[in-house]
């Protein structure tokens, strides 16, 4: 049986990993553990050695992600200095930046991972991935140096449609539903939805999404169509719908 751990000291990095092995565990019919020991979150894996490369990859992307996702937005949120905006505005230009070249970062970290016997993701991120936070340097610098300009709206929003439409285009079309607890984004005819999204997560999950087709059915917050309607143009159809039932009842075909 081939064995493999994963440990970090980030909590939220050690709940995304463990839920994500979690639904592999039955394809993969692996023991999965995970445990808490002197700060430190332990994942252990176990399958059989028929199983090892299959699972080593599924391992990798998920170290991937959580670099490029959680990683980079502490990273972010160290090193950022931007003019005052709208809170939404503010999270949809990190979120942009955190998407950004994102297939490169995929590449360097790895070109970078060996899965062996273990692997110590804050260890690994912190001495093996000097080169990638050299990147984000370039890019956050460029952001800091030109904070005086962006604080403009209209150099901020111009900045932000150019690094949003260079994101790699992840899903075709989505349907999004405002509802009085939030948004609800149903992913075509997929069974995968989100639900109560407020305006920060929604506009979060919508780049990450980074669709090319959005359908918003929007009741009452026209400020946020409005927005979102800056943010993506041509890509967002905004249907202002005064009877959401009826949007409901017509749900995705």
């Amino acid at each position: 049986m081939w064995e493999f751990c994963l440990s970090t000291k980030k909590l939220n990095v050690a709940k995304f990993i463990y839920q994500t092995l979690k639904k592999e565990s039955e394809e993969f019919k692996m023991v999965l553990t995970c445990y808490d020991q002197f700060d430190t979150f332990f994942i252990m894996v176990a399958c059989s050695f028929e199983e090892k490369t299959r699972l080593t990859l599924v391992i990798e992307r998920c170290v991937i992600k959580v670099i490029c996702n959680f990683y980079k937005e502490e990273f972010l949120d160290s090193n950022l200095h931007l003019p005052f905006h709208e809170k939404v505005s503010l999270t949809a230009f990190k979120k942009a930046l955190i998407n950004f070249d994102k297939e490169t970062d995929f590449y360097i970290i790895s070109k970078n991972i060996e899965l062996k016997h273990s692997l110590y993701i804050d260890s690994f991120y912190n001495f093996k991935l000097s080169s990638l936070r050299d990147k984000w340097k370039e890019l956050i610098m460029l952001a800091n140096d030109n904070s005086e300009f962006l604080t403009g709206d209209e150099a901020f929003f111009d900045l932000l449609k150019f690094l949003i439409d260079n994101l790699e285009i992840c899903e075709n079309e989505i349907f999004v539903f405002e509802k009085e607890n939030g948004y609800l984004i149903k992913l075509g005819e997929q069974d995968d939805n989100y639900d109560r999204l407020s305006n920060e997560g929604l506009v979060s999950t919508l780049i990450d999404l980074s669709p090319k087709k959005i359908n918003l059915y929007c009741e009452k917050n026209e400020s946020m169509a409005s927005f979102l309607s800056k943010i993506f143009e041509k890509r967002i159809n905004v249907c202002y719908n005064k009877n959401i039932e009826k949007v409901d009842k017509f749900g995705v075909k």
